[in-house]
């Protein structure tokens, strides 16, 4: 049986909400949902349930699936522009130059500010991660370009390059720092949404939303994309406008998820294949889905990473890569078998 593009959109819709509803019910401490809806709006507020619900899981949930979608989509989006479905952001150093960043706020912060709040080192670690993502995209874009051109054969190449060069230096600052700025570093770079509150959300979620809505613009061009860029021009379509866009707009949004997440790898490159799974490659549709479908994925494996070993938490980028690991083997597999049937 087939369902069309809007039954499979109104279905990831309600399994979202779904998914929320659940994951405030879960955690090391139990709520009970039908008892609050009992109570009066007074008892409600001055009840610790009232806390653990709306400034702790609810915050937590929303920055949550904010992340997924929009580390999803961009993954989607890259995907396109290269022209590859094995890209994701990571390729263009979007993410090694905001480690690179990251650990060097850690290591000096220790050393300029040793009595630092810890809320103070977050902020500048997240606030460093963002500028080291910008900054590492920039360079990126910088070499690739060429008598008013981007060639994403180069641009593939200067992001290798950076990320290597990148990750060298932030090993010799990991080499330099001491236990406790390792275990800092360690956790970081494993992600985690343990921290999260209304604050983050509010500085990040414009920022995501905004660029969803402007990477769903680029559905149009990035079909005609996948035919060739000449093809693509032939069809009255800007390329160099929408690699620009493309590029610009989704290291925006994955500099911002990083900076209030850490790194959580594997949600773009395995959530647009599982949607080709289902529907196709055609981007009106692939888009959309694939912010959807992350932002689910994301709740869902949060909500793991801090029910599983409770009252601890799992780091959520070690889980992550637990889920999209065999299944982006699954899918490898999958396409030699029927290559090999060809």
């Amino acid at each position: 049986m087939k369902f069309s593009h809007r039954q499979i959109f109104i279905s990831l819709w309600g399994l979202l909400m779904v998914t929320v509803l659940i994951s405030l019910n879960m955690g090391a401490f139990q709520v009970d949902l039908k008892s609050l809806m009992g109570q009066s709006s007074t008892e409600f507020l001055a009840s610790s349930q009232y806390f653990i619900l709306m400034d702790i899981r609810l915050p937590r949930i929303v920055l949550a699936g904010l992340t997924g979608a929009g580390l999803a989509i961009t993954g989607a989006a890259i995907q396109g522009m290269f022209r590859n479905p094995l890209a994701d952001p990571s390729l263009i150093g979007v993410t090694s130059g905001a480690m690179l960043f990251a650990v060097m706020s850690i290591v000096l912060m220790g050393v300029i500010l040793p009595s630092m709040t810890a809320f103070f080192q977050q902020s500048m670690v997240a606030l460093f991660a963002f500028a080291g993502s910008m900054v590492s995209i920039y360079l990126v874009y910088f070499l690739s370009k060429k008598a008013g051109r981007t060639h994403i054969m180069t641009m593939l190449l200067a992001g290798i390059a950076i990320t290597a060069l990148t990750s060298a230096i932030s090993g010799i600052f990991i080499y330099l720092s001491d236990e406790q700025q390792l275990r800092d570093i360690t956790f970081w770079s494993l992600g985690s949404f343990g921290g999260a509150t209304w604050t983050q959300v509010f500085i990040a979620g414009p920022i995501i939303l905004i660029g969803i809505y402007k990477l769903n613009t680029y559905c149009h061009s990035l079909n005609a994309i996948m035919l060739g860029e000449h093809e693509a021009e032939y069809l009255g379509v800007a390329v160099e406008k929408v690699k620009t866009g493309v590029i610009l707009i989704s290291s925006l949004i994955v500099g911002v998820c990083i900076a209030m997440s850490g790194i959580i790898g594997f949600v773009g490159l395995v959530i647009p294949h599982f949607i080709r799974l289902i529907k196709g490659a055609d981007y009106r549709f692939l888009m959309k889905s694939s912010a959807l479908t992350g932002a689910i994925f994301m709740i869902l494996t949060d909500d793991l990473a801090r029910t599983i070993i409770a009252p601890a938490e799992l780091p959520i980028g070690i889980l992550s890569a637990l889920v999209g690991g065999p299944f982006f083997l699954w899918l490898l597999m999958r396409s030699q078998k029927e290559q090999w049937l060809l």
